[in-house]
């Protein structure tokens, strides 16, 4: 379990992070991202920035790439606007829970919509 400490950290780190990608970064490859949770080390030297982006699978790359790119401006901002001893270092990590909850969400709406009456095997005639 995070600290008190780390936990508000983290969340305040999310909020300026998702400020500057949607405010400050003007790089176009950047797409409709946003930044889902920040997670902190212990020892607040690394920073794992999770997203979420709309588009294909190809536009998801291509924003990840250019939020990379885009880590060490991201880093001094934060070392501008925040007073730590250590400000830690960004990593972008593609955040899968969107895609799999609804995945997950798609899974139970077709038990609950029950078998279609061509998936009963009782029906089916050979031939």
């Amino acid at each position: 379990m995070q600290s008190t400490r780390i936990a508000r950290l983290s969340q305040e780190l999310q909020q300026e992070i998702a400020r500057i990608v949607h405010q400050e970064l003007k790089d176009q490859r950047v797409g409709f991202v946003t930044i889902t949770r920040v997670e902190l080390s212990k020892d607040l030297s690394q920073a794992k920035v999770f997203f979420s982006c709309l588009g294909a699978e190809a536009e998801r790359v291509q924003s990840q790439e250019a939020l990379e790119r885009s880590a060490r401006f991201i880093h001094s901002l934060i070392g501008k606007r925040f007073r730590l001893k250590v400000i830690p270092a960004i990593l972008f990590r593609y955040d899968e829970s969107i895609e799999r909850s609804i995945a997950m969400s798609d899974t139970f709406d077709r038990l609950k919509a029950g078998p279609r009456p061509n998936d009963d095997p009782t029906t089916r005639q050979n031939g």
